[in-house]
């Protein structure tokens, strides 16, 4: 019988995993929106595919979540990144909006199956070796701060390559010759994100054992699985601290919607180029990684300096919405160097609060739940975040180009923030596996 994983060893490999997955994500961030316009797709076009890739993670959010919770969390995991390398080679090689419709199915595909099992493998493993009432905000705060670190290492590989490539006639006009035009400068970063997504099933294959499950049937999973979604569903209706956490995600996920669709098309106009916009935008997504690797590795501090994790909650997404109110009011002066550096500031500000904010909910969310439903309940957040995204990507893509598209997110995020004015009481909570002791639910852990 392998040795149970210490707490330490757990917490490595937990931020191994999670860099290794966002990496590919921060390498096609900075050239998605910019590679889908240079194929001739209008700006509402490419709010409708991001809108594909938030339906299907809704939809496939809860069954996935509880997919993990029946058959284990590395299975699930790997099956992620197979989706995921697929979505990136047909993002990048895509022209056809059918086609980019498909690569955004797969990568919803991906990000529902991965929204849960990486987490939930950690805190069973901490749990296992040392209780319940495991400490697990810092072992949650460095997998945002690996999250973090792996985009803005990401952004910025990424987002350099498409200008290296252009410098000169023949880096470009290499791949169009050898691929027909299938393959730009913008293709690049998304072609790497698929090479490293190998690495990726390679390294969850091989580094995160589980305890002995049953063999997993057919008929087991098409009992299990809508057994333990409905449980996830009951936490969040009934339990009111799980519905906060529910509700704030549907406030980050406004909040990201509207940055996401929106500095890409902002950072183009800046520069007059694609290319140069696509370094621009890199530059600016590495610095709030940074800024959400700084925030993550701080929300313990946060929790401690506020006095509970709730109220570090509420000032970090404070933060947040001071940020997008900053980027609102800035956004008719896109051409004056002082509008613009207050920009970044705000910018800067979104993804520290975000960054500060995730762990602490987190924290709070896995004292409510049991292993029997874990990796459901974040995948309920995650569906919270993903519907409420898609919802305000269509919205802000319809917007008038403007202040209001980034007031709608800071707006959404101030509500968020408010929910967290009033502390839980400590007093035990119904989960799917049975009541917790008092002790284990204290909101300020």
């Amino acid at each position: 019988m392998k040795r149970q994983l210490d707490p330490r060893a757990a917490r490595h490999r937990f931020v191994a995993v999670t860099f290794l997955f966002w990496l590919p994500v921060g390498l096609y961030i900075p050239s998605q929106v910019l590679l889908l316009t240079e194929r001739g797709m209008s700006l509402a076009v490419v709010a409708g595919l991001f809108a594909v890739h938030s339906v299907t993670v809704s939809l496939m959010e809860l069954p996935t979540g509880g997919l993990s919770d029946v058959v284990g969390r590395r299975s699930v995991l790997a099956a992620a990144g197979l989706l995921n390398l697929s979505a990136l080679t047909m993002m990048a090689l895509g022209t056809t909006v059918w086609a980019l419709a498909v690569a955004m199915f797969l990568m919803g595909s991906g990000r529902a199956l991965s929204s849960g099992p990486a987490e939930a493998w950690y805190v069973d493993t901490v749990q296992a070796h040392s209780g319940l009432a495991a400490e697990l905000r810092t072992g949650l705060a460095r997998g945002g701060t690996a999250a973090a670190a792996a985009l803005a290492l990401g952004t910025l590989v990424g987002g350099a390559l498409p200008l290296l490539l252009s410098l000169g006639a023949d880096p470009v006009a290499w791949p169009a010759d050898v691929t027909g035009g299938l393959v730009l400068p913008l293709s690049v970063p998304g072609l790497l994100g698929a090479a490293v997504g190998v690495g990726y099933v390679a390294y969850v294959l091989t580094a995160l054992p589980e305890p002995p499950r049953a063999p997993a049937t057919l008929r087991g999973v098409l009992r299990g699985v809508p057994a333990t979604m409905l449980d996830g569903l009951r936490l969040g209706v009934t339990e009111s601290l799980v519905r906060r956490v529910l509700l704030t995600s549907a406030a980050a996920g406004a909040a990201l919607a509207a940055i996401e669709l929106l500095t890409p098309g902002r950072a183009a106009r800046l520069t007059g180029a694609p290319e140069s916009g696509a370094v621009l935008y890199a530059s600016l997504a590495c610095a709030g990684f940074l800024c959400t690797a700084v925030g993550s590795h701080c929300a313990p501090l946060a929790a401690r300096l506020t006095g509970s994790g709730e109220h570090a909650v509420l000032a970090a997404l404070g933060v947040g919405s001071t940020g997008l109110v900053l980027l609102g009011v800035t956004a008719a002066w896109d051409g004056g160097p002082a509008p613009s550096a207050v920009a970044a500031v705000g910018y800067g500000l979104v993804y520290l609060g975000l960054g500060a904010a995730g762990p602490n909910e987190n924290d709070l969310l896995h004292h409510r739940v049991d292993s029997t439903v874990r990796a459901t309940a974040l995948s309920v957040k995650s569906l919270a975040l993903q519907s409420v995204a898609a919802l305000t990507g269509l919205v802000a893509g319809f917007l008038p180009v403007g202040p209001l598209p980034w007031l709608v997110g800071a707006a959404a995020l101030l509500v968020g923030a408010l929910l967290w004015t009033r502390r839980t009481r400590p007093t035990a909570v119904p989960v799917a596996g049975g009541p917790l002791p008092a002790t284990e639910s204290l909101p300020g852990r």
